[in-house]
């Protein structure tokens, strides 16, 4: 199963390449603005998406698209998954908290920047299945079962945070956990349609918001 070929690196990056070609314009319209951060691009490159499938659906890891995982969860589009990671702009040893590891493609995306990544994970099925996979790929994050609107508070505070599904509000614990100056990247809305939105943390008690765009995300579970 985990075979990584000649033929997937093609695919790879045929992948990446149409993503970096068209992320600058297509950001544009969705109204952000930051610096392009290739260091993104180099590691979707790399690393194997097609891990993340059951071999059955193999064929579909390298279309430009969502795709369904198992326990109503998806994983992301990658040109969203390159939009939110280079919004959320990670610098090595960066303490990371992920809410919602899904497949675990996300987390070896921040791994590999060099973040160390704290992961929760609220389906139990995926949670296990994500530790197996990025074990075999030599990615080490700390993995968490429970619930993301609470965060993690006896491992706070974080300098960045990354929601990967669509919550209806700003969770406020989760701002409680983020480092002054720290930034946390979440799509917030109730519809089928989110938007993209940077919470930058000012002081101990001031935040500022930023819209980046409306994205498509399966809602977030909470207890």
């Amino acid at each position: 199963m985990y075979e990584d070929t000649l033929r997937h690196m093609g695919l790879r990056k045929i992948l990446v390449g149409n993503i970096r070609k068209n992320f600058i314009d297509s950001a544009g319209k969705k109204g952000i603005n930051f610096i392009v951060d290739d260091r993104v691009f180099e590691v979707m490159e790399k690393i194997p998406r097609h891990f993340f499938f059951d071999s059955a659906f193999e064929k579909f890891a390298y279309d430009d698209n969502a795709f369904p995982i198992g326990s109503g969860q998806t994983i992301s589009q990658p040109f969203t998954v390159a939009f939110q990671t280079m919004l959320l702009n990670v610098k090595p040893n960066d303490r990371v908290l992920e809410i919602g590891t899904g497949s675990g493609y996300q987390t070896s995306i921040l791994v590999e920047l060099g973040a160390k990544v704290f992961t929760i994970e609220r389906q139990k099925p995926l949670y296990l299945k994500a530790q197996v996979v990025l074990k075999k790929l030599g990615y080490r994050a700390q993995f968490f079962f429970g619930d993301g609107y609470k965060g993690l508070p006896a491992y706070a505070p974080f300098d960045r945070m990354l929601v990967t599904a669509g919550a209806p509000f700003i969770p406020e614990p989760l701002i409680g956990q983020l480092k002054v100056s720290g930034a946390l990247v979440i799509p917030v809305g109730k519809g089928s349609e989110q938007v993209m939105t940077e919470v930058i943390k000012i002081t101990d008690k001031d935040y500022k918001v930023n819209e980046h765009g409306r994205f498509s995300f399966v809602p977030m579970v909470e207890d």
